[in-house]
């Protein structure tokens, strides 16, 4: 998948980015006429002008990212919404803008024009989306898929897709061996038809792809049956990889190791190990020296208001099982678990210090894991190191959960980035659904997204 969900979100962002940065060089153009008069030709003249303007482009763009303007474009269905995160756009952008002005008055464009430009900007930009998703979900490319067998899976997979109008894909029902079950799911549009029924249905609703649960299949479908449709033409796809290209993530639940074992993936190469090695020494080193002030604030603030050490370390486990420390600035009171013996934390957690949940917030009081980096126990990017009193019961709960000790644990991961903090089995089962994605699709340019990503959910304080 990376390739199917990040290029389809890269294509999409790609197109947006493109439309609007001529959007709002137009807007840049318009508002020096409409402030400078005929003087604007002259301005616009000017050597580099085109570079302060792609600049005010970039800075613009750059703030439209972080208010999640290019992550779920689902946000232009919402008018009310979409006008508040673009007034914060152009707000954190006329902030930004003023700073690089006080500081570098030479990139001025000119008295007022970038003022003018974010008035027309916010017209130009909320109509613009609203556009696109309306011409996304008419004229966009489309899959129709046609979903065999109407088990928890195949309706799990149908209501998420659902859910995400924007990724052009259209549920046209079930098909299912039992003739008794037509009508009868709980997702509309329901069972409409048997497996007899695939070609005629393929052939009336355009079908591209018919989904499969080899789980479900086995001794309920009769293969031949499928196999004759296939030899004449119809296409048949894995329900495991439509949910993984889909969704970000692998569904565990029905999932055969012999689909893991044949699926694309799981390509490791020195070279990409020597280039992820070399981005965590080089940013765990610079990350450590530029942090370096504010962990030593830190330190002290945590001595004068709470009683015990300042660092807190604990037991992890890491690439293949092996144990390591972890270190991070103790955000709990000293004897959180002096009672109790090793439990999750939880959102809210009493026992954390007022200090320690600004510092979770933020992400502060994990800093000092960057020199696990550098000491090779951690990468930045990875699934997150969990304690081993809960991986004992965890691998007894949940198929393949011990696959994610094949990689180091990672400071950030794509868990983290996807998926809202929580502490049970079901919220780990949900984890190692998107961990088991990431080890399967690892590659330099999927860990350089993850990053950006976390510095957004850092920057915007969400999660714990």
């Amino acid at each position: 998948m990376a390739k199917g969900l990040i290029q389809r979100a890269t294509w999409r962002s790609a197109i947006l980015v493109l439309l609007e940065t001529l959007l709002i060089l137009g807007a840049i153009a318009g508002g020096a006429y409409i402030r400078l008069g005929p003087a604007s030709q002259a301005m616009l003249r000017e050597e580099n002008v085109l570079l302060k303007a792609l600049l005010v482009a970039y800075v613009c763009q750059l703030c439209m990212y972080y208010c999640d303007l290019y992550d779920d474009i689902r946000i232009a269905a919402d008018r009310r919404e979409l006008l508040i995160r673009i007034f914060q756009a152009l707000g954190a952008t006329s902030i930004i803008l003023s700073l690089l002005y006080y500081f570098f008055p030479d990139l001025v464009l000119g008295r007022g024009v970038v003022m003018v430009a974010a008035a027309i900007t916010l017209p130009l930009v909320v109509g613009w989306r609203l556009i696109f998703m309306w011409v996304s979900s008419r004229v966009g490319p489309r899959e129709r898929l046609l979903l065999v067998g109407a088990s928890e899976a195949g309706v799990a997979l149908a209501r998420e897709l659902h859910q995400r109008q924007d990724l052009g894909v259209e549920i046209v029902g079930f098909v299912d061996g039992d003739p008794g079950r037509l009508e009868q799911t709980s997702f509309h549009p329901g069972v409409i038809g048997t497996i007899e029924d695939i070609p005629r249905i393929v052939a009336e609703q355009a079908v591209d792809k018919v989904v499969v649960s080899l789980a479900d299949a086995r001794g309920k479908l009769p293969m031949w049956k499928l196999l004759e449709m296939r030899t004449a033409g119809v296409a048949f796809e894995h329900l495991a990889s439509v949910y993984e290209e889909y969704t970000g993530k692998i569904a565990i639940e029905n999932l055969r190791p012999s689909w893991l074992i044949f699926s694309a993936g799981f390509n490791k190469s020195s070279w990409r190990e020597a280039v992820k090695r070399g981005i965590d020494v080089a940013s765990a080193s610079v990350g450590l020296l530029i942090m370096a002030p504010i962990l030593a604030l830190l330190a002290v603030i945590i001595r004068l208001t709470s009683a015990g050490d300042v660092f807190y370390s604990q037991e992890r486990v890491g690439l293949r099982g092996k144990l390591f420390t972890v270190y991070k600035l103790r955000s709990m009171r000293r004897d959180a678990e002096a009672t109790t013996g090793a439990v999750w934390s939880q959102a809210n957690d009493t026992r954390v210090t007022p200090i320690g949940s600004f510092m979770r917030r933020t992400r502060l009081d994990e800093v000092p894991q960057l020199w696990n980096v550098l000491r090779g126990d951690m990468s930045l990017v990875g699934p997150r190191p969990e304690r081993p009193e809960f991986v004992s019961s965890l691998e007894k709960d949940i198929p393949f959960y011990g696959q994610r000790h094949i990689v180091k644990p990672g400071v950030t991961g794509w868990a983290q980035v996807r998926y809202t903090y929580g502490a049970t089995v079901e919220d780990a089962m949900e984890k190692l659904q998107y961990d088991l994605f990431y080890i399967k699709n690892f590659s330099i340019s999927l860990d350089l997204f993850v990053i950006f990503e976390t510095i957004k959910t850092v920057l915007l304080r969400r999660g714990h």
